[in-house]
């Protein structure tokens, strides 16, 4: 018995549809994060891109558990005396919240090449409204 590894000609890709109002934070990421790599497939191979593409809507409706809201921050560093910013999760979602997502979502896949490449088929938008209509999306419920 030979062990089964994927090639990346060979992969069907699917487009999928995450509705994140509502939901909490992780549970979205989560969710995103199996479908990207693609390990809800059979023919899931570590080193090869199995995943399918993702499109999170609603993500300015997203919410978090417990006093995360207020105090939660996110830390940037530019390497510059007088470089470090600070924010919010309160403030980040009413300035950018696709970047909640986004960053969310980036904790959970390899920090390497791979998940590099797997994170750019990951769309996010801020309203109900995309420009994927076309792909004939699939719904996908968060529990």
């Amino acid at each position: 018995m030979k062990t089964y590894s994927a090639k990346a000609s060979e992969i069907e890709r699917k487009w999928f549809v995450i509705d994140a109002s509502n939901q909490v934070l992780g549970r979205v990421a989560e969710k995103a994060a199996v479908l990207l790599r693609g390990k809800h497939k059979a023919q899931f191979t570590p080193h090869v891109d199995t995943g399918d593409f993702v499109v999170v809507i609603n993500a300015d409706k997203v919410r978090v558990t417990g006093n995360k809201n207020i105090q939660k921050e996110y830390m940037s560093f530019s390497g510059y005396v007088g470089g470090h910013k600070s924010e919010t999760f309160k403030s980040r979602l009413v300035r950018h919240p696709e970047l909640l997502v986004m960053r969310a979502v980036r904790g959970m896949i390899p920090h390497n090449r791979l998940g590099r490449s797997t994170l750019t088929k990951l769309r996010v938008y801020k309203g109900q409204e995309h420009p994927h209509a076309a792909q004939s999306l699939i719904p996908i419920k968060v529990k």
